[in-house]
């Protein structure tokens, strides 16, 4: 992670699952199957902000509780602009790019892991 960003804080993240780190493994491949974001970017870009706000804060509300750091902030300031009805093209751009890089150090992690 050159870049300096935490995308994965793994410590506190087994740690809220009261240290079992095989449930953790399997709780980060199960989030990148199941995931909300492509249904985000079609709801933003039909307009439909009220459903958008309720896919963005669901993928907030999963990326905090596993300790998906840079991705929890991303949404978490996505989600701001979405209340306002302001999504920027750079926030959503932002939103993506964090997302296939805390995908990366997911497969790392499995990997790593198991």
């Amino acid at each position: 992670m050159s870049d300096g960003l935490v995308y994965i804080n793994f410590e506190e993240g087994i740690n809220r699952l009261m240290n079992n780190a095989k449930l953790y493994m399997r709780l980060l491949a199960k989030f990148k199957t199941d995931t909300n974001l492509d249904e985000l970017f079609a709801l933003l870009n039909e307009g439909d902000y009220e459903k958008a706000q309720t896919a963005v804060h669901t993928i907030k509300g999963v990326a905090a509780n596993l300790s998906l750091e840079e991705l929890y902030k991303q949404t978490r300031e996505l989600e701001t602009q979405i209340k306002a009805h302001s999504a920027s093209p750079e926030q959503i751009e932002t939103v993506k790019m964090t997302f296939v890089e805390t995908i990366k150090n997911i497969d790392k992690a499995i990997e790593q892991n198991g």
